[in-house]
């Protein structure tokens, strides 16, 4: 069950806490975004929220950095931000490190320098997007499979920006998500998967809609045994298949993207991170735990958009920052 809010309904922060707080203390996998998506209804809405988080992550670069650049929407209108700066003569001297193709191109096209991941020692400051954030900093990614070079260009950075709209903090991870519309299409069917045992297990996903999958990049070798081993740590996986050709989404690096549902959530995102990294076969998943220093959040209120610290965000939704799965 999700927390309601009557429709056409804008309820400050503030007002918003207390009510969510009281409400859903017996039930701890409720996603905030549950309570707050109805503030977030219009294009224009969350373009305005994009914007304002990628202009206060901006802000935090200084002339002489070496900034790497993160995946996503709000991370690719960061990049453009970052070119007119430098484009303007406000920073100079800054580079930047790409984790994937698509950023690499955006940065070459606003006018920001980039260089090789293997010609510098340590990067200053990278500004990354996610599809989830618990109150941990733990986080979610991989929704455009490029999670495995970005958690390494994240890891060697001094200060990892996490940016993420108000939908995006959630209690537990993997819990309350939209699934990808090609993944909704498959719950009017029965998914087939095998144990360590060679036992079928039918699964009716129908039951998933609210589910975001764990994204884990797997070698194409070794897709078979990894998707049984998958299923002994209590996920449901499905091969993910690319939505503009035949066949599965090939990653930048070459290898096949599997995608994890646990229809309890992620009790523990680091113990389910270095389990599923510890599979032979497993090149990275989108767990990242340990790695973010500081989650900027957006929160739309009429028509303003504030960006605060997620400690603040945890203080005005009335629960104690050390929260995961429970209140």
């Amino acid at each position: 069950m999700q927390a309601t809010i009557p429709p056409k309904t804008l309820i400050s922060p503030t007002k918003l806490g207390r009510r969510f707080h009281f409400r859903n203390r017996k039930n701890p996998s409720l996603s905030i975004s549950a309570a707050l998506s109805k503030n977030v209804t219009t294009p224009e809405a969350q373009d305005a929220i994009k914007r304002a988080l990628a202009k206060k992550a901006v802000g935090l670069v200084k002339s002489g950095m070496v900034v790497g650049l993160g995946t996503g929407s709000t991370a690719s209108i960061a990049i453009q931000q970052l070119g007119t700066l430098i484009t303007q003569g406000k920073l100079k001297n800054v580079v930047a490190v790409g984790a994937n193709y698509q950023s690499r191109v955006l940065a070459r096209q606003y006018g920001v320098k980039t260089v090789d991941f293997n010609d510098i020692n340590n990067i200053d400051i990278v500004f990354d997007g996610a599809d989830e954030v618990d109150f941990n900093k733990n986080l979610l990614k991989g929704g455009g499979a490029a999670h495995t070079m970005q958690k390494v260009v994240d890891s060697m950075a001094k200060e990892c920006v996490i940016l993420a709209d108000e939908s995006k903090v959630v209690f537990q991870l993997g819990s309350t998500f939209p699934v990808p519309p090609d993944f909704k299409q498959l719950s009017s069917r029965m998914l087939v998967f095998w144990d360590t045992g060679g036992k079928k297990y039918n699964h009716n996903i129908a039951h998933l809609v609210d589910v975001l999958s764990l994204a884990v990049e797997v070698i194409p070798p070794a897709i078979s045994p990894v998707l049984r081993r998958l299923v002994t740590l209590g996920g449901i996986p499905e091969i993910r298949s690319a939505l503009r050709k035949d066949g599965p989404v090939i990653t930048d690096l070459g290898n096949m993207v599997v995608d994890v549902s646990f229809p309890n959530g992620i009790e523990n995102p680091a113990d389910l991170e270095k389990s599923i990294n510890l599979i032979p076969g497993v090149v990275d998943n989108g767990i990242v735990s340990g790695i973010a220093t500081s989650v900027l959040v957006a929160i739309q209120d009429g028509d303003s958009v504030t960006v605060m610290n997620l400690e603040e965000y945890v203080k005005i939704v009335g629960v104690p920052s050390n929260a995961n799965s429970t209140i």
